[in-house]
């Protein structure tokens, strides 16, 4: 008897909660609005008000639902309080900072490697065997610092030839001279024939050329002698290859290779974009990666750009007067490009608009107005954006709320207190 009273009661209970049920709506999900609800009785009978709807809607058990589709939903919060608002609606309220355009400083950041100004090599100007090498690698040298010295070979003894040489051709124009004043005194006094001082001015000229020409051999003689000392042409750090004393140096054979490091080239490239900015002595810091830090400028512009990063080498020089600075350091330079307007913005300003264009909303003559930006620098204070206005009201909370051309009430701060 238990038994058969707890599935009486059951089985009430589902009956009641079968005809609850039955009274509701089904819907239909994928549809759209007011598409896919229909009562649960309509279900059940295969049509709309059938005879069990009817008699339940008369004896007031059936309830009808009316869809409300006066909204459309594929309108945001702000778009349908914008279309279905009176004049009397209430404005949707933002807050507002006035951001006033300032200079911004323009730099570029490179990086880049430093390089030596020039590696010259001293090469010798005539053949001989080394006698003597003056420098060792790493050593800094001055300009006409001796480096190798040759073995003389004959070379003295020709410079005491060409010398001889000189004095005996001195000798004879002495002698030329001598005989030609002579011989004009006796031609003066009728002594000599008139036609004999022509043949004596002759020998004089000759005695000069003689002159002339020891002298010449003299100084090729001389030059030939310095050559076996090969000298610094440059000042910089001797590195190799250096000659070893007692090998053959042969003409235009290097003693020594010189590395000028003073003063430093900085080696970096300038994106395209960038480029029209860069001008030819512009101040630039070079930083290394040894912690190391120059100022210096800008020397040379590359007129082409480098095809496969599509920038523009360039090359800034920086002092190195203590050679602290080494040849071939991975190296960034910061250079200095001038100043444009721009305003220092805060990152949570900053929205996308239904295109997904960045920018900013701002409010002008009591609407918001969206206006697109470009980033021109990230800092710890904020963002430097261009694109704007030299003065806008710029929505600081609430721009996630509104669209372009919504009347707001604004309510603007000071800096500061947005800051904060």
């Amino acid at each position: 008897m238990r038994a058969l009273f707890s599935y009486g009661i059951a089985l009430c209970i589902l009956l009641v909660a079968g005809a609850w049920l039955a009274t509701g709506t089904l819907v239909i999900g994928g549809n759209g609005p007011g598409k896919g609800e229909r009562p649960v009785l309509a279900v059940i009978e295969g049509e709309e008000h059938g005879p069990i709807s009817t008699r339940l809607a008369e004896a007031g058990i059936l309830a009808e639902h009316e869809a409300d589709h006066s909204l459309d939903p594929a309108l945001t919060i702000a778009q349908r309080n914008a279309e279905g608002g009176s004049g009397t609606a209430q404005l949707q309220s933002v807050r507002t900072t006035t951001y006033v355009a300032q200079p911004m400083t323009i730099s570029v950041p490179l990086r880049g490697r430093t390089q030596a100004k020039a590696s010259v090599g001293a090469v010798a100007e005539t053949a001989g065997i080394v006698d003597v090498v003056h420098v060792t690698k790493g050593q800094n040298v001055a300009v006409g610092e001796k480096l190798c010295t040759l073995d003389q070979g004959t070379r003295a003894a020709a410079v005491a030839q060409a010398r001889a040489s000189v004095e005996q051709a001195n000798a004879g124009l002495t002698q030329a001279q001598l005989d030609l004043e002579t011989n004009a005194s006796l031609r003066e006094r009728g002594v000599s024939p008139a036609n004999t001082g022509r043949a004596l001015e002759v020998a004089l000229t000759s005695a000069q050329a003689s002159v002339t020409a020891a002298q010449a051999a003299l100084e090729n003689a001389e030059a030939e002698l310095a050559r076996t000392e090969v000298v610094a042409k440059v000042a910089g750090v001797v590195q190799d290859p250096v000659a070893v004393a007692g090998s053959m140096l042969a003409m235009g054979q290097p003693c020594a290779t010189i590395v000028q490091l003073d003063p430093m080239v900085f080696i970096g490239q300038v994106p395209e974009a960038r480029v029209g900015l860069a001008r030819l002595d512009l101040p630039a810091t070079v930083t290394t990666v040894t912690g190391q830090e120059a100022q210096g400028k800008v020397t040379f512009i590359s007129a082409t750009a480098d095809p496969a990063t599509r920038s523009f080498p360039v090359e800034i020089e920086i002092p190195n007067t203590d050679s602290a600075i080494r040849d071939g350091v991975t190296a960034q330079a910061t250079v200095n490009m001038g100043s444009t307007a721009a305003h220092l913005l805060p990152q949570s300003v900053m929205t996308l608009n239904a295109d997904g264009v960045l920018g900013v909303s701002g409010v002008v003559e009591g609407k918001a107005k969206f206006f697109p930006i470009e980033i021109a620098s990230d800092t710890r204070e904020g963002v430097w954006v261009l694109g704007l206005p030299a003065s806008i009201d710029v929505i600081t909370v609430g721009q996630e709320y509104v669209v372009d051309g919504q009347a707001v009430a604004a309510t603007n701060v000071a800096p500061e207190k947005a800051a904060s």
